[in-house]
């Protein structure tokens, strides 16, 4: 007979309670909280209010009172950062057993450096806005951009979670860019430095390592990798803080489903990389990387053909209707 769920559950909970005093399983028992999902993405849409105003409120935003507007907004953001900072921090001290480093200074010293530099990002994602109406022929205004392209979302969110890592936010930065990552299928480590106009095409499953370092005018398509040599378990710790991914240099195209691996490979100005291609060693400039074409077998009605069998075919069918069409 099966047990009614009321009578099963003291056992479970007891065996619950005996995984979580051992170090195989994982909980966060700590004072601290820890900043949460919700709250994060609350945090990079007021952070959006104010990097592109107007586009995501409700209600119509005037110029008449947009000083207002963004006062308001800006004060509301340093208040919820500077919290979300404070619980970082905090969590970090308890988890590392370390001192308390007064996290409420810090966190508000560090809010204040983020919110600084919002001009200046505000007005390099004036460029990647321009880059992608710029490169995409789909792209009917900025404001299809600003408001519907995955792509510009995970390298906007990137930028703010950059900015937060540059200060040494803990855990934030990385929380921000998994939000991200889960809405778009783009994932673009907060680490990565990116300099301007760069734009990502389609984005789904791109993947940006944490010491990447892009220049300016680059262009990258769906599938594209810019990620790290695997390496033997033991010799992780030793590469924690080191050059691990790949450098891409000024107006370097990379289309799509392109792997690039390793911290010493360098991808040289002007250079185009195609598709489906394996790179672990570095590239000149004003170079063209390609697959050479591969043989395709059609096969069908009892037949197969090499395509320049196909295309022999098709060339022959084409004469012979030509020279029907004359009689």
């Amino acid at each position: 007979m099966v047990p009614d769920f009321p009578e099963i559950l003291p056992s479970v909970a007891q065996r619950m309670l005996a995984s979580c005093n051992t170090e195989k399983c994982f909980q966060h028992l700590d004072a601290a909280p820890i900043p949460s999902r919700d709250s994060v993405a609350h945090t990079i849409h007021k952070a959006r209010c104010i990097l592109f105003p107007g586009y995501f409120r409700q209600g119509i935003l005037a110029p008449s009172n947009l000083e207002n507007c963004l006062k308001e907004e800006l004060t509301a953001l340093y208040k919820d950062l500077s919290k979300q900072i404070i619980f970082a921090g905090q969590h970090d001290c308890i988890r590392y057993d370390q001192p308390c480093a007064q996290c409420d200074k810090m966190s508000r010293s560090k809010t204040i450096q983020f919110i600084q530099a919002l001009p200046h990002l505000r007005e390099v994602l004036a460029t990647d806005v321009r880059a992608a109406m710029e490169g995409d022929p789909a792209a009917k205004s900025f404001d299809d951009v600003i408001m519907s392209y995955p792509g510009l979302f995970a390298i906007t969110v990137q930028r703010i979670a950059h900015e937060l890592y540059k200060i040494q936010v803990p855990s934030l930065p990385r929380a921000m860019t998994e939000y991200a990552h889960s809405f778009t299928g783009i994932d673009i480590h907060p680490g990565a430095r990116i300099g301007k106009s760069f734009f990502i095409d389609h984005g789904t499953g791109v993947v940006v390592g944490e010491t990447t370092e892009i220049g300016n005018r680059v262009r990258i398509y769906q599938g594209v990798t810019l990620g790290a040599l695997s390496m033997p378990k033991e010799a992780v710790e030793n590469f924690r803080d080191k050059k691990r991914h790949p450098t891409i240099e000024d107006d370097v195209i990379i289309y799509s489903n392109t792997t690039i691996l390793g911290g010493d490979t360098v991808i040289g100005t002007r250079t185009t990389i195609g598709g489906n291609v394996w790179i672990t060693e570095s590239v000149p400039p004003d170079t063209k990387v390609y697959l050479k074409k591969p043989e395709l077998i059609y096969s069908g009605n009892g037949h197969k053909r090499t395509d320049k069998e196909r295309r022999k075919m098709i060339a022959q069918l084409d004469a012979d209707r030509i020279t029907g069409a004359g009689c």
